[in-house]
């Protein structure tokens, strides 16, 4: 007898009033929540960009910038060390990334290597920490000497300046007033900024674009004629001076090269407008020292001119008047409100120590992100309608139980993403349904075991207990293989797709309370309430009658056709790889993606008229979803980064002006270091996932299981490649996610299969292998068919009501549970019997499940 201790119980219980607690407040307004008692729940679960609106940056920074002020500075510092020990030379400055210097006394040349050395650590401070310097100093020929960085020194200057920037950028940001905002450091020289509720970013892409390093110097107006000339005075260099007026051509000034104050020495900076002329101005205050500076400045050079110096541009040059004591002054020039109040945010922020560009810009209107949840909300419910239908339909009394288990599944997995301050995306919405599909699983397999131990004359509780326990390792099984390849969908994964992962995960971990533990209570609580002798598990209406038992097909009699068929199908998948080929989404090609919903019914020859005016490079239109939606692509532009952000900017003008009243409903644009990687990551994730699935199959099976798994995985996936450019659904993030669920929900059905071939392995010694793995496949085929159908219905939903950004993912995973299904019988079935015949082990195979001391199946 199976005894439940009331303790459990009660913990169950309290699980599950505690996850129902924390899931409530999402059905409730955030106002509503407001007036309730500060006791009660009141978190939200968070919503994604592509649920809410918003704006997505990706920033790279520039770190051969950082490498070259270093060489820079080092130059400098060597002039100075040198001069100062009366060494004389020739020579010096950077060449191929090095400082380079020739000694023209080679008596010198010991005590000029020593010197150099010594910038590293006295001079510069760089000497890293652990006392490793950040440069090396190598004597080459002529009294040549090179100064190199060290590749730890590199990593550690771009490491301070990634840092270093995003504090900045962090400041910035909360300097405009932006809520919520979200700014992390991604990789090795990037960083992310989420803006929700942001619809045009120009703005703090202009902010952030900036390194907003100034300084304060004097011009030189004493040789006015090599000015003219376009020569720079010695000591001087060129710099362009803010117009006068807008629209006038920008002056040239020689201004010396020798800085009197820098940015650093600002106190406070705010935007104001001027008394006497009404302008706005841009009023600052320097700290203590910057206050001595600026006076001393001020006193010497009384009628000059005193350039400020803003990213290489003078933006205000006036003539000193009288000393200034106060450490206050002004700038003045062509402002607005917002320019003025822009750029007293950049210098109370503190200057960039590297040059920022956008390499990945997402936005996401409020429109669209409505539309996506109302989608998500429609698919959600009718997918688990079906599913609930289905299993009532199927098991009737112990479906009843399991639609319970299935519906708190849902509520617990919702529970533990808003405990933990996880982001609900729109992929991360179809995670959640599918979750249900996967859920379903685990009760399948225990039903349908509970119904082999009944025919077999067992009583109820005894057949309850057998089949718990017989179907517990293949559930752990089929999770697992799951589970690593949601792992590797995470790690290598981006923004939405890796929300996906979360959520399926949850929904798994899950499933093993609610499929498993909730169950098996509900289950037993009924059978001794009811006084069941007998454990009949019956369905509505004959249900389970459209799949026969105790069949006995001879699959391995048409193993040769299926193989056959499947390299076919295989082979003819790759030629499409190749011709058509795949319609690359903009995650892999990169480029630029603009959503437009008109007022009225699209006029393509119009549109595409204006844009192509641009001549940004080829553009291509398409209705998207009704007459109203058009999709805008632009390939990557050839100029680099800063020119596809530009043109990102001009398609969104030209669209206000050729389409007015127009929404842009998402703007994306990758560029090609992003494409590049993202390429990268995807096929490290799909062949990390096979590596992953092949050791463990190997580990709990044997290797003919483990190689025959791979090998119809790997058909299975190329059969996918082919329905990707069949049907041209665009591949992207999210085909990599379903191609991975796919390989997951693939190796899935096999383990179950693996697992009852493995213990009739024990059981028939003696029985022919190929009798073995159709007897193995029959006893398990309800359960095949059974599992296929919930998922199936529960993603099904999503593809015909999903919208546009799921629809094809959800297809993809349709095609792939069929491919999936089928391949466990037609094609991981006959490659066991080629491998195994006359070589698996009989009676010595090993044991279902760590720790488990009985045989396992599904």
């Amino acid at each position: 007898m199976i005894q439940q201790p009331r303790w459990k119980i009660a913990l169950y219980l309290a699980i599950l009033v505690l996850g129902v607690g924390l899931a409530l407040p999402n059905l409730f307004s955030a106002e509503t929540l407001e007036k309730l008692p500060n006791w009660l729940p009141k978190q939200q679960i968070n919503l994604g960009l592509d649920l809410r609106g918003g704006a997505h940056l990706l920033l790279e920074v520039d770190s051969n910038a950082v490498i070259k002020e270093r060489l820079e500075n080092l130059v400098d510092q060597a002039r100075t060390a040198l001069i100062g020990a009366g060494i004389r030379y020739t020579g010096l400055g950077v060449a191929e990334g090095k400082v380079a210097v020739r000694i023209t006394d080679a008596a010198q040349l010991d005590q000029a290597r020593g010197l150099l050395r010594d910038m590293a650590s006295v001079i510069g401070g760089g000497v890293l920490g652990g006392g490793t310097p950040d440069l090396t100093v190598e004597a080459g020929a002529d009294n040549r000497l090179v100064v190199a960085l060290t590749e730890t020194g590199v990593v550690e200057r771009t490491t301070n300046a990634v840092n270093q920037s995003l504090e900045i950028v962090r400041r910035r940001i909360d300097a405009t007033g932006t809520a919520e905002a979200t700014v992390a450091r991604q990789g090795r020289d990037q960083i992310l900024i989420q803006l929700p509720g942001l619809q045009d970013p120009a703005r703090i892409k202009n902010l952030l674009g900036q390194t907003a390093k100034m300084t304060f110097r004097l011009v030189d107006e004493t040789d006015p004629m090599e000015l003219a000339a376009g020569r720079a005075p010695v000591g001087t260099e060129i710099l362009p001076d803010e117009p006068r007026k807008p629209g006038d051509t920008p002056s040239l000034l020689a201004v010396r090269k020798r800085v009197l104050l820098t940015g650093e020495m600002l106190e406070d900076a705010s935007a104001a407008t001027s008394p006497n002329s009404g302008q706005w101005v841009v009023r600052f205050r320097f700290d203590t020292v910057g206050t001595k500076r600026f006076a001393d400045a001020s006193r010497d050079n009384v009628g000059r001119r005193f350039a400020i110096v803003l990213d290489g541009k003078v933006i205000s040059a006036p003539v000193i008047r009288e000393p200034i004591l106060s450490g206050q002054g002004e700038i003045s020039g062509n402002f607005t409100a917002q320019s003025a109040n822009d750029l007293s945010v950049l210098l109370r922020a503190g200057a960039l120590p590297a040059p920022l560009t956008v390499i990945e810009e997402r936005v996401v209107g409020p429109g669209l992100g409505a539309d996506a949840i109302a989608a998500g909300e429609l698919s959600g419910l009718i997918g688990t309608a079906l599913v609930v239908v289905f299993m009532l339909l199927v098991y009737a009394g112990t479906g009843t139980i399991a639609v319970v288990a299935v519906l708190f599944n849902v509520v617990l997995t919702i529970a533990i993403l808003t405990m933990i301050g996880a982001t609900l995306t729109l992929p991360g919405i179809a995670g959640l349904i599918l979750s249900i599909g996967i859920a379903v699983d685990a009760n399948v397999l225990i039903n349908e075991r509970i119904r082999e131990e009944t025919r077999l004359g067992r009583g109820a509780m005894a057949a309850l207990h057998q089949g718990f326990d017989r179907a517990y390792a293949t559930i752990i099984d089929s999770n697992l293989t799951t589970l690593l390849a949601v792992a590797t969908l995470f790690f290598f994964g981006e923004g939405p797709v890796r929300g996906f992962a979360i959520t399926i995960a949850i929904g798994i971990g899950v499933s093993m309370f609610t499929a498993v533990s909730l169950v098996r209570v509900a289950m037993t609580s009924w059978v001794r309430r009811a006084k069941l002798k007998i454990l009949e598990i019956r369905s509505l209406f004959g249900f389970r009658r459209i799949v026969p038992e105790g069949t006995k097909i001879a699959f391995m009699k048409g193993r040769i056709a299926g193989l056959v068929v499947s390299a076919v199908l295989s082979t003819a998948s790759v030629v499409l790889f190749f011709a058509p080929g795949l319609n690359y989404g903009i995650d892999f090609a990169g480029g630029i993606v603009v959503e437009v919903k008109t007022q009225g019914p699209a006029d393509l020859a119009v549109l595409r008229a204006g844009l192509n005016a641009l001549e940004t490079g080829e553009v291509s239109l398409q209705e998207f979803g009704s007459p109203e939606e058009v999709l805008v692509r632009l390939r990557s532009h050839e100029s680099g980064q800063e020119a596809q952000n530009a043109a990102v900017e001009a398609v969104r003008a030209k669209l206000a002006e050729i389409a007015p009243g127009a929404e842009i409903r998402r703007v994306e644009s990758v560029g090609p270091r992003v494409s590049g990687e993202l390429i990268e990551s995807g096929v490290l994730a799909i062949s990390l996932s096979f590596l992953l699935m092949l050791f463990y199959i190997w580990f709990r099976f044997e290797w003919q299981f483990g190689v025959g798994a791979i090998v119809t995985l790997i058909l299975d996936v190329t059969k996918t490649v082919g329905f990707f450019a069949l049907t041209g659904i665009d591949f992207d993030l999210n085909a990599v996610a379903a191609v991975l669920l796919l390989i997951g929900y693939s190796i899935n059905d096999k383990v179950v299969v693996y697992d009852r071939m493995r213990e009739n392995l024990r059981k028939y010694k003696s029985m022919p292998l190929r009798d073995l793995i159709d007897l193995s496949i029959n006893s398990t085929l309800s359960r095949s068919i059974f599992t296929s159908v919930t998922t199936f219905l529960s993603m099904l939903p999503i593809a015909l009501f999903g919208g546009p950004a799921v629809s094809g993912f959800a297809q993809v995973i349709l095609f792939g549970i069929v491919v999936g299904t089928s391949s466990s019988i037609f094609i991981a079935a006959p490659i066991l019997l080629f491998l195994g015949e006359g070589r698996l082990r009989r009676g010595s195979v090993k044991d279902d499940a760590p720790g488990a001391a009985k045989p396992s199946q599904g």
